[in-house]
């Protein structure tokens, strides 16, 4: 969008938003009555504020990371006491970037969000949250993650800005990469090593072994990315939109979904075993197995009836049974 000099930045916005509305209006683009209707999943009702940035950024979703950056933090215990303080910083730090990544990615896509039938009660293209408002709360998270960062440790903050582009990078990886899903996964799984940090202020011994904990959220967080991109299959090759159910197609996409999957457990129990966890952390990690074998079952090509279970559902419970058991693991020592 191009704006006189002379145009504030109130009627840019003002534009953009009448922009999203004509793009919803197009006919065969456009949103359906029915589509209209139906609000997005784990989004809440009302019209409040506080609700309006709780759908923004999907806020429920913070359950699926959250305790994996607790699970790098129990893990860290192993090698240097943790304290309340740090947990709460943790806690503040993930929550923070993961608001500021969401409220950028909604801001990016909010041409597409209008158009796809999916998206387009989405707040900023429905006009419940302007862009101007949208970008300074992503400011604000932003600057409230380098603070957490500061307050944890030097390291932290001196790797904040590293962790923070990059959220923000993948919020355009779909406009030219079949694996924006491993982007997203990658980006996600700086939680566990960013919680390992906060607690010890250098890198893991073995070194490897944080990377492998990287890669098993990645492959986890990447191959429900890509169950969750087979509904917009349609949209996105109209739109040249990459990803591996666009290249793949349905049935090929969940077999490297399947294949994600299998490398998360794998690299679990060998990060767990590297940095001190035993039998129970192990068990935990055969429970995780299980529910994305029953995941998988949720989703078949041709039938996506079930995909929001899937997705929301089953790996909530995965986030939160894996730290309970990893958890356990260091109580009963």
């Amino acid at each position: 969008m191009r704006a006189s000099p002379r145009v504030g930045r109130n009627s840019a916005f003002r534009s953009d938003r009448e922009r999203s509305v004509r793009h919803r209006r197009r006919a065969g683009r456009g949103v359906t009555a029915e589509s209209a209707r139906v609000r997005e999943g784990q989004t809440f009702d009302g019209a409040s504020r506080l609700t309006r940035y709780v759908n923004l950024v999907k806020l429920p979703h913070t359950l699926f990371a959250l305790p994996f950056a607790l699970v790098g933090v129990v893990l860290a215990s192993y090698a240097q006491p943790v304290t309340w303080r740090v947990v709460a910083w943790v806690a503040v730090a993930f929550t923070a970037a993961r608001f500021a990544a969401m409220g950028f990615n909604r801001i990016a896509d909010r041409r597409l969000d209008a158009e796809n039938p999916r998206t387009a009660r989405r707040e900023i293209p429905s006009g419940a949250i302007r862009v101007g408002e949208a970008a300074a709360a992503v400011a604000v998270a932003a600057a409230v993650f380098l603070f957490a960062a500061w307050r944890l440790n030097p390291l932290c903050l001196w790797l904040s800005p590293l962790a923070l582009g990059w959220v923000f990078f993948y919020s355009y990886t779909k406009r030219f990469t079949h694996f924006a899903h491993l982007a997203l996964g990658l980006g996600t799984g700086i939680a566990p090593v960013g919680g390992y940090l906060a607690v010890t202020g250098a890198w893991s011994r073995p070194w490897w072994a944080l990377l492998l904990l990287a890669l098993a959220v990645m492959g986890w967080v990447g191959g429900f990315d890509i169950f969750y991109a087979l509904q917009d299959i349609g949209f996105d090759r109209q739109h040249g939109l990459h990803s591996l159910p666009v290249t793949l197609g349905e049935r090929g996409a969940i077999r490297v979904a399947r294949l994600l999957h299998t490398m998360t457990v794998l690299c679990l129990a060998a990060a767990g075993l590297a940095l001190g966890g035993g039998n129970v952390y192990l068990a935990g990690a055969v429970v995780v197995a299980v529910l994305l074998i029953y995941e998988h079952s949720l989703v078949r090509p041709g039938d996506l009836s079930r995909l929001d279970a899937a997705f929301f559902t089953t790996n909530g419970i995965i986030s939160v049974t894996f730290f309970a058991f990893v958890l356990l693991e260091r109580v009963l020592r």
